[in-house]
């Protein structure tokens, strides 16, 4: 004689759970502006927007090109480089007047730009560069080399 057990279905995850989850493992390895991205938007501030950028090796040094054209690298950027990240910050601010028929329409547009990129590891801090030109920042980043390691020993193995 069998018996019968009653088995119970697993229960069910709400809707979308599993791709919640794939989605926020794939933002978490992203290696850039994660701080940005996992942020939500209400706690972003106001206007703050990411800055678009290029990242190349040229030989021994990592250069950064980021988009801000229309901006006066000497008054609204800042690029700091600290704790093994450079953050580049940037404000842009503009006026507008128009007069027509007797009108006059002022626009006043304000915002700030940001992105926050990891160094590679034996970055000589102190060395880092950076020039505007043609609406683009470059960045340079002298990079150490890394150390090679060192060839394989064998060690033989005696009886004892």
């Amino acid at each position: 004689m069998t018996s019968l057990q009653e088995r119970r279905a697993a229960p069910a995850l709400p809707p979308f759970t599993t791709l919640d989850r794939v989605l926020d493992d794939w933002l978490r390895a992203l290696p850039l502006s994660r701080e940005v991205l996992l942020r939500p938007l209400a706690d972003r501030p106001a206007g703050q927007d990411l800055i678009r950028v290029d990242e190349h090796r040229d030989g021994s040094t990592l250069v950064v090109r980021a988009e801000l054209p229309g901006i006066d690298p000497e008054r609204d950027v800042d690029v700091v480089v600290a704790g093994g990240m450079l953050r580049i910050d940037a404000r842009r601010e503009s006026e507008e007047e128009h007069r027509e028929d007797g009108c006059i329409r002022h626009e006043l547009r304000r915002g700030h730009l940001t992105r926050t990129l990891p160094l590679p590891e034996g970055t000589t801090e102190g060395d880092v560069s950076a020039s505007y030109r043609d609406g683009i920042l470059e960045v340079r980043v002298p990079v150490a080399e890394q150390p090679t390691a060192p060839a394989e020993t064998r060690v033989p193995v005696s009886r004892t």
